[in-house]
């Protein structure tokens, strides 16, 4: 960390533990809150007409040549072909690779971007009236969640487990429906899943019925074929 950052971060600390008067925080409070409005709105218009989707999610590190670069875009075309639009966080890595492989095939490709001092850019490959930049990341996973009806969760780091977990609950908690949640990459997978099994479960912080919250897939075609089964119990195809 440069001498900057740590200066900013030393910053911020000191700003929270500084007393504000009522002004203070009516002026700074009502800004951002008609920020975060803006934000709302802007994405429910964009959004409100998109059909079915699938979130992808993944590290915006991964790069171009890697393994998991190539099975996001393969998935999202796939994803594609059997009618549904592909969602994704709208930046690098991961992301590009699910706009790319929706965008290759013709379907509907969805950047949500955040702004973040680093690492993260809006792709070539989004949709020009379906990428939206966000401040706020709790805006932003809303939309996620709001207008996906499965979610594909490709290796990455604490935003990519943020995403997972954030589905996770509201799925386990009946905020949302059920939507299929699919985990992609078993070897990447396993020890969290391990973990989850012997330690959670046992210590009797989730249910058994809990772990059928998601699926651990190997391949585009197994990640595909799981949200297609989800879907065909119900009789409805992206069509609905």
């Amino acid at each position: 960390m440069s001498n900057l950052e740590s200066k900013e971060q030393e910053d911020r600390i000191r700003r929270a533990f500084k007393e504000k008067d009522w002004s203070e925080i009516k002026s700074a409070d009502s800004w951002a809150i008609f920020k975060v409005m803006a934000e709302f709105v802007d994405g429910f218009e964009k959004l409100a007409k998109i059909g079915p989707c699938v979130s992808i999610f993944g590290s915006a590190r991964t790069p171009r040549d890697h393994n998991h670069y190539k099975m996001a875009e393969e998935i999202a075309a796939k994803l594609v072909r059997h009618g549904y639009g592909v969602i994704t966080g709208g930046g690098p890595g991961i992301m590009e690779a699910g706009n790319k492989g929706a965008h290759s095939e013709g379907g509907k490709s969805v950047g949500l971007n955040i702004e973040l001092p680093f690492e993260q850019f809006n792709n070539i490959y989004i949709d020009r009236d379906k990428l939206i930049t966000f401040d706020y990341f709790f805006v932003r996973k809303v939309m996620f969640i709001r207008y996906s009806q499965g979610f594909v969760v490709l290796p990455g780091g604490f935003g990519t487990m943020d995403e997972f977990f954030e589905a996770l609950t509201l799925i386990q908690t009946n905020k949302i429906g059920r939507f299929p949640i699919v985990l992609v990459g078993k070897s990447y997978w396993e020890g969290l899943v391990d973990w989850i099994k012997k330690t959670l479960l046992e210590h009797k912080y989730i249910n058994e019925e809990d772990l059928d919250l998601f699926s651990v897939v190997e391949d585009a075609t197994e990640a595909v074929q799981v949200i297609d089964d989800f879907y065909s119990k119900y009789l409805l195809s992206p069509n609905f």
